[in-house]
């Protein structure tokens, strides 16, 4: 059985993600610590797979400390010294539901789901009944809020006077970033803040489309900026005083320098994914540090690598892909209650505009190439040598999908998408029609090269 996604367990609560699948994950990662903190979104489905991860992690004999409704970086704050589990599906619709697994703040990496999968497949069922364990309800919201405030205020500066609009898309977002950014002083216009899970003001996903109308109640507003959450607050859009969505890396950009910018070591690194814009770089240069990339879903793993591969003067400063962000002083997991918090306190500091206005922001595509999930290997294999061959002065990188960069800053990336039949082709550059043009050509001719021989 195979469980776990690039960020976590989710799909359909009828037919996939089930409470006797909730029990069943539960036994299985009940097994990994004594103590386990547990909240869930506010999705209508939630409660009841709380209730059922909660019966397997103590017939497990694990002790659970039951958070209730949270965000899921507040659910992460809560799992430091201890293993964690979020029920949430992000921003997948009210009919989906998922599991995370956290262990000291951070999410379970590669190893430890597939632990978890083979325990499920094995069917470990319960302890002995003597080792039961118990549970305790806590309210730790507040707590979280409060070190989210603290944190901020070490950077950036007062945002008194500030008017900040946040659509909280009946997410969980609602329960936190309104009342973070009140501590913190601004005035907060806050929209779809009461908890839903139905999504009734918009879809869960925080698009340019689906923050249509934030976007023009923003423009029609004293709001100097604004964000946008998903359904359980670990993403975040950034929307300008004119109501357009500032691009999710250049975002990462004003983030990524201002860290590097800011540490001690003489070797401040960033972490980001393949897919992240040339414009991360270019600003962390500028700022004295350096980019590592790591395959999406796995910021973690790029953290411990660099980590672990550096000397006693590297340091991770942040790890981000588009609109997630790990504020590493702060903590270890995706925080988009905290990206608000901070980009506020920088926004304080220097504008919004003046903060774009270093940044090159040379147009951006993503396309999705159709390609049956069986024939991405062999696709991906004729890839990394029909691609150096279409650009052959380009610097060819394998190590996630194939990722071609060009001497005056252009970039594009092909990799197989890990939920749905496509091939995706991202890209950047001035002449973006051209290249997108000629490396969907290559990655068409490639699909049906494939798809010819397997007929």
């Amino acid at each position: 059985m195979e469980l776990f996604g690039t960020a976590g367990i989710r799909g359909d609560v009828v037919s996939k993600v089930t409470p006797e699948l909730a029990l069943r994950v539960g036994q299985a990662v009940g097994r990994d610590g004594e103590a386990f903190a547990l909240g869930y979104d506010g999705r209508v489905t939630s409660p009841a797979l709380a209730d059922a991860m909660a019966a397997g992690l103590q017939s497990a004999g694990a002790r659970v400390v039951r958070l209730g409704r949270v965000p899921t970086p507040a659910l992460a704050y809560a799992s430091r010294g201890r293993h964690g589990v979020m029920i949430t599906a992000s921003h997948n619709p009210p009919t989906d539901n998922g599991i995370k697994v956290f262990t000291d703040g951070t999410e379970y990496g590669d190893d430890a789901e597939e632990r978890i999968e083979r325990r499920v497949d094995d069917e470990v069922g319960p302890a002995v009944w003597s080792d039961w364990a118990d549970a305790e309800s806590v309210d730790s919201l507040a707590d979280y809020r409060a070190a989210v405030a603290a944190y901020a205020e070490s950077l950036g500066a007062d945002p008194s006077g500030l008017t900040v609009a946040v659509d909280c898309g009946n997410g969980m977002g609602g329960v936190a970033t309104p009342q973070v950014l009140g501590t913190l002083g601004a005035d907060v216009l806050a929209t779809e803040a009461n908890v839903d899970g139905f999504f009734p003001g918009r879809e869960s996903k925080p698009t340019p489309e689906t923050l249509a109308d934030f976007r023009r109640f923003v423009a029609d507003s004293d709001a100097d900026f604004g964000f946008g959450h998903d359904g359980d607050a670990d993403r975040i859009v950034v929307v300008d005083r004119d109501g357009e969505v500032i691009h999710e890396d250049t975002v990462l950009a004003m983030l990524a320098e201002h860290y590097t910018r800011a540490a001690t070591a003489s070797d401040p690194v960033v972490v980001t994914t393949p897919n992240a814009s040339g414009r991360i770089d270019e600003r962390v240069a500028a700022a004295g540090g350096r980019v590592e990339r790591i395959h999406l879903g796995s910021l973690h793993v790029g953290i411990a690598n660099a980590r672990e591969s550096g000397g006693d003067e590297t340091e991770v400063v942040f790890a981000a892909e588009p609109w997630k962000h790990i504020h590493t002083a702060f903590g270890g997991w995706i925080d988009g209650v905290a990206s608000a918090a901070v980009l506020t306190r920088l926004f304080a500091a220097e504008g919004v505009a003046d903060r774009r206005a270093a940044i090159s922001e040379r147009p951006y595509e993503k396309v999705s190439v159709d390609c049956p999930d069986d024939a991405k290997p062999a696709v991906m294999t004729r890839l990394e040598s029909a691609l150096p061959a279409a650009f052959p002065d380009a610097d060819v990188a394998t190590e996630y999908g194939v990722r071609l960069s060009f001497s005056d800053g252009s970039w594009t990336l092909v990799r197989p998408s890990g939920t749905e039949p496509y091939v995706r082709v991202y890209a950047e550059s001035d002449d973006i029609d051209a290249l997108v043009a000629e490396t969907t050509d290559a990655v068409e001719d490639a699909v049906e090269a494939v798809t010819a021989a397997d007929a």
